[in-house]
């Protein structure tokens, strides 16, 4: 079993920086996939990011794509999301996600969630 916790989010202007971070517990971290997805209130959950277990295969949502990096240091069983360029429309509450080994991009097939971390972004 696998524990999430995110941190990092808060309230930045338009064009800002912030860190996602993503600790896990467990000493089974580096068989994970894990996934970044974002929920905007009245909105489905969207796909941001995902990174596969050795940290050498990523993917992006389109939205997000050439502004957001995803990466992992299985030593320290952390995962990170890197937004830069942000946007009042990247407003949402940003969570993690584990699955075994194989990343994918729909959120109902991952096993292990943690509780989100809000980003604000205002104009």
């Amino acid at each position: 079993q696998v524990q999430l916790v995110e941190s990092g989010g808060g309230l930045v202007q338009a064009g800002d920086s912030l860190r996602l971070s993503c600790a896990a517990s467990g000493r089974t971290f580096r068989m994970y996939a894990v996934g970044w997805f974002r929920q905007a209130p009245g909105k489905e959950r969207e796909f941001v990011a995902h990174i596969d277990a050795t940290g050498y295969s990523t993917t992006y949502g389109d939205s997000v794509k050439g502004r957001f990096t995803i990466s992992r240091d299985n030593a320290q069983n952390t995962a990170y999301l890197q937004l830069s360029s942000l946007k009042p429309e990247d407003t949402a509450t940003y969570y993690c996600a584990a699955r075994p080994r194989v990343p994918i991009t729909v959120a109902s097939n991952y096993d292990y969630w943690g509780q989100g971390t809000q980003v604000t972004v205002s104009s």
